[in-house]
């Protein structure tokens, strides 16, 4: 007889929320192989060809911080941001130099991309033991299994994980707050005298949470759960005012042990400009070939509400989605136990603010992404358990190694397809590949062929040529990289340096980069113009490249004077 799902007890919180009754999940070292296997799987994937795309403007800004921080030690720049990134940034680079020296007669080369994105991939790859883990004290090892092997595959979790950005670091803390916050519930059920331990270490997690990202009202989800939890007839988790103070100390002072450049009025100053919106460079964001003004308080005038429903429609494998709407109705059944409140609790409290915020980016989604993982999982393990039950001993056993398989094969061949341009994965719903980059193409290309644009304009540049583009210090960057220090770039969105521009200078036309304030030159262009050069990604344009005659110099004036 297969074993019974555990209902929540009248007693209030049962420490073992879901029972354990797939095959492949039973043995604990069978689990531990499975689990082996997706870290060294997720692991390759996000290190492999790191450094293939080209810094985006916001890694600019991180590599910047760092060789600030290695020359003149601790500053307020990029302040804005926590000091946890780029702290592990400036040992990643370190490190990446000196491993340069030792191997160097070996070809062996790691580049700037890789070293700064490195940090992010290794703790993205831990971030696949975390989910399991946490997903253990709420489902059971079963849904923990698929949702962290769903993690080491889908091609979007894998994108999240290869760009330089906090986001990554955000979920892989919250993920360890969140365990240890579950722990000391379990184990206070359980009448262990430790509980508090757990406690004060969800309290450390966030505090390096902070460290990375502000995000203060991510402490409602933890604090929304206790609140609803503290009611339950016969509960014994009560933290109580002396142990909430203990919490918000031990937060507060690993916050500032990884944060301390937190001290300085130069961060203080930097962080009062980006909240006022002082620091949006640009003026649009391009959603599904349309320009929404893109600060958070546009609110609902802002890019659309529907930006991150679109997102998961068409950036998530569609197996992985299928499983998703499954699982979803059953979120809500009392028979999965209380380990869903957290779950739901985590979802409203992210759906609800970002949805409405009228500023938004893809990668903020990777908060979210586990939600529609694991929720895919349980769909996943209540359909492979309705069919096992109506087979017969080891067949149902059998059967339920096959289907795990197979569904895994799905989301790693979606992957491999785009590799390593995960973000521009686009599913069969959205059009598959053909459709790649016309959704979120800021987010799907993030400046990735800057590199690749400089290296075709560098043979046929003239000295002292400009350039215009939107990302004039990335250009710059590489340009300088490349030797050529004499070429100039200004912004296409600055109407007067546009306007002097003379024959033989340059128009970029980056895909993603498109604004309110460029987007006439690119009507034009693409209408009347035969670009130079195209760079592609993946097979999908991502740059044209016009040189600029007699002509089009004049019609590009024409606008930049209007």
């Amino acid at each position: 007889m297969p074993s019974q799902i555990l209902a929540p007890t009248t007693a209030g919180i049962h420490p073992e929320r879901f029972s354990d009754d797939l095959y492949f999940a039973r043995n604990k070292k069978i689990t531990a192989i499975f689990l082996a296997v997706f870290l060294l799987a997720g692991f390759a994937l996000r290190i492999t060809d790191l450094g293939a795309e080209s810094l985006s403007e916001d890694e600019l800004n991180k590599l910047e911080t760092v060789e600030e921080y290695r020359t003149h030690g601790l500053s307020g720049k990029n302040g804005e941001h926590p000091f946890l990134m780029k702290g592990l940034q400036t040992v990643s680079i370190a490190s990446a130099e000196k491993l340069n020296s030792v191997f160097a007669s070996q070809q062996l080369h790691i580049s700037e991309e890789a070293a700064l994105r490195f940090p992010v991939s290794l703790l993205g790859t831990f971030t696949i033991l975390l989910l399991f883990l946490l997903v253990s004290e709420l489902f059971g090892r079963s849904i923990a299994l698929i949702s962290a092997a769903l993690w080491a595959l889908e091609p979007m979790a894998l994108g999240f994980d290869r760009i330089a950005k906090e986001d990554s670091l955000v979920l892989f803390f919250f993920l360890v707050t969140s365990l240890f916050f579950i722990k000391s519930q379990t184990k206070a059920e359980r009448e262990d005298a430790n509980w508090i331990h757990y406690l004060l270490g969800a309290a450390a997690g966030f505090g390096a949470l902070m460290a990375s990202k502000y995000y203060p009202f991510f402490l409602s989800i933890i604090g929304g759960y206790y609140s609803v939890v503290i009611n339950v007839p016969g509960n014994k988790w009560n933290v109580g005012k002396v142990r909430w103070l203990k919490f918000f100390f031990v937060m507060g002072l690993v916050f500032l042990i990884l944060n301390p450049t937190i001290v300085l009025p130069e961060t203080w100053h930097e962080m009062l400009k980006f909240s006022s919106e002082k620091r949006i460079g640009h003026d649009s964001y391009e959603f599904m070939g349309g320009l929404y003004p893109h600060k958070v308080t546009d609110w609902l005038a802002g890019v659309p509400w529907t930006f991150y429903y679109v997102f998961i429609a068409v950036k998530t494998s569609v197996v992985v989605l299928a499983l998703f709407i499954l699982g979803l109705p059953m979120m809500f059944k009392r028979r999965l136990g209380d380990g869903r409140l957290y779950i739901l609790l985590w979802a409203f409290l992210w759906f609800m603010p970002f949805t409405v915020l009228g500023g938004k980016f893809t990668r903020y989604f990777t908060f979210a992404e586990p939600l529609i993982l694991i929720t895919a999982s349980v769909g996943f393990y209540f359909g492979v358990k309705w069919l096992s039950d109506k087979l017969s001993g080891q067949f149902a056993a059998v059967c339920q190694v096959i289907i795990f398989a197979a569904v895994l094969v799905f989301p790693f061949l979606a992957s491999l397809s785009v590799a390593p341009h995960y973000r521009l994965f686009t599913n069969a719903l959205g059009g598959g590949m053909t459709s790649a980059g016309t959704y979120f193409p800021h987010d799907e290309f993030y400046d990735t062929s800057t590199r690749d644009i400089i290296a075709a304009i560098e043979p046929l540049a003239g000295p002292q040529a400009v350039v215009a583009c939107e990302t004039s210090s990335l250009f710059e960057y590489y340009a300088n990289k490349n030797g050529r220090t004499d070429l100039s770039f200004v912004s296409l969105s600055d109407k007067g340096k546009v306007a002097v521009l003379n024959i033989g200078d340059f128009v970029v036309i980056t895909r993603g980069r498109r604004y309110f304030s460029n987007t006439a030159y690119e009507e034009y262009l693409k209408t009347n113009a035969k670009p130079w050069a195209k760079i592609t990604v993946a097979g999908v344009t991502s740059a044209l490249i016009y040189d600029l005659n007699e002509t089009s110099l004049a019609y590009i004036k024409t606008i930049a004077n209007q």
